[in-house]
């Protein structure tokens, strides 16, 4: 039976990947100490809620201006580096909060950490794809974001903890944070890299309408999976306040989904994501637009029921919301990957960050303004964009199909973007599955 353990327990069996486990777990769980309480911390040193909030999205704003950079720079062949140079730039954030406690120091560390937090999804899966096989990935990448998690979780256990004993403490906590940003780094400049599975940079004298060619077939991918991102935002800022304002339901409602969320994206989504590598990746992606379209308008529903009632349903239609989550992390980078030209896949990586960074950036303000104007200006438009980036997802695989669904030696092919399989007839052996770009 897989489990997360199993699971986990490859991942620090490909070389190089105890190393990779270890930094990440290291960050994470430093990072959660300070995650939840920089807001509170830039209100203790002067500004206003609404100006940390807007000194944050500059931040990340400003981080996604890098992420073409960190794309270009894997195309060249790097793998530590850019996510080492991720790591050093959030330790050099973090350390400015905890060594400038004024409003300059706040404003270039949120900077930098904005910087450091959009490159590192892009540099963290072209490292995770380099160190491991091709057949490995989905697993490894999908224990990777389960050591981040529990990381996370801890650390923000930890920090509550700490600020209990008074604000001063958001210093040391900023401090912590930049330390271990530092160790990961030192960690993964030390992973051993196998050179054979990082292709070489594109050659010189390809031409423009090459290099856009191999890319096209990604493209679509960052535009229909914009929808698709709203979906951590909605737990932390759409539920809560359907919950408190729309429900009059106490704080301890959307405090318990969100480690209800936690726990089972821990628990499941090593198990789900490895069950699931059978399935073409992007067959699980259009799963996973079902699941959460679907979730909103039961939060919807929820909301118009009111009561007790409507807030027993919120809570409970957490569990698809948090599967549709769990398959969204799981299919959506493996993907990307697997669809692009290997030395074109730092720039198809950085294309999903930017799209994926820019809804992440500017959906609180969607969210929360249009919940201003009623729950039916959210719900129902939302749930529709996902749908319609799941229809797109799908199209889109089956616009691949016939070129690769043609009858042969009395079998039929099953192919989509993420590798043919060919099906003989009786007594015959099933053809090896080749990966296609």
């Amino acid at each position: 039976m897989t489990t997360t353990r199993t699971t986990i327990r490859e991942l620090v069996r490909i070389p190089g990947g105890g190393r990779y486990a270890l930094s990440a777990t290291v960050e994470a769980a430093t990072s959660g100490m300070l995650r939840p309480f920089i807001v509170i911390y830039a209100v203790l040193i002067g500004l206003s809620a609404w100006q940390a909030g807007m000194t944050l999205t500059v931040g990340m704003l400003a981080g996604l201006g890098a992420v073409p950079l960190a794309g270009w720079w894997i195309d060249r062949g790097a793998r530590r580096a850019p996510a080492v140079a991720a790591l050093l730039v959030r330790a050099a954030g973090s350390l400015l909060l905890a060594l400038v406690p004024g409003i300059a120091g706040f404003v270039i560390g949120a900077v930098l950490i904005g910087v450091g937090t959009q490159i590192a999804p892009p540099t963290n899966s072209a490292l995770v794809a380099a160190l491991a096989r091709p057949a490995q990935r989905t697993a490894a990448l999908a224990a990777g974001r389960s050591l981040r998690n529990a990381g996370l979780g801890a650390g923000a256990l930890l920090g509550t903890v700490l600020v209990a004993s008074g604000p001063g403490a958001l210093r040391w906590l900023a401090l912590a944070t930049a330390l271990g940003c530092a160790f990961g780094a030192a960690v993964i400049a030390r992973v051993p890299l196998p050179h054979h599975d990082v292709p070489a940079p594109a050659p010189t004298a390809a031409s423009t309408e090459a290099r856009g060619a191999g890319l096209r077939t990604v493209t679509v991918l960052p535009l229909a999976g914009i929808p698709y991102a709203f979906y951590a935002d909605i737990l932390e800022i759409a539920l809560p306040l359907l919950l408190v304002q729309g429900l009059h339901a106490s704080l301890a409602w959307p405090s318990g989904i969100f480690v209800a969320n936690t726990v089972m994206v821990i628990a499941l989504q090593l198990v789900l994501v490895v069950r699931l590598a059978r399935w073409p990746h992007r067959t699980v992606l259009f799963w996973s637009g079902l699941l959460l379209a679907a979730s909103y308008l039961a939060f919807w529903l929820g909301g118009a029921v009111g009561g007790v009632p409507g807030t027993v349903l919120v809570a409970l239609v957490i569990a698809p919301h948090t599967l549709g989550e769990i398959l969204y992390t799981g299919s959506s980078v493996p993907l990307v990957i697997e669809s692009a030209p290997p030395h074109l896949m730092g720039r198809a990586l950085a294309r999903w960050q930017l799209s994926y960074g820019l809804a992440r950036a500017v959906d609180p303000v969607i969210i929360t303004g249009l919940l201003n104007l009623g729950a039916a200006a959210l719900w129902p438009p939302l749930a529709a964009a996902t749908l319609l980036g799941a229809a797109t997802i799908r199209l889109g695989a089956r616009r691949r199909m016939p070129a690769r669904g043609r009858r042969s030696g009395g079998g039929r092919t099953v192919g989509d973007c993420t590798g043919t399989v060919a099906l003989k007839g009786p007594g015959q052996a099933p053809a090896p599955r080749t990966e296609t770009a």
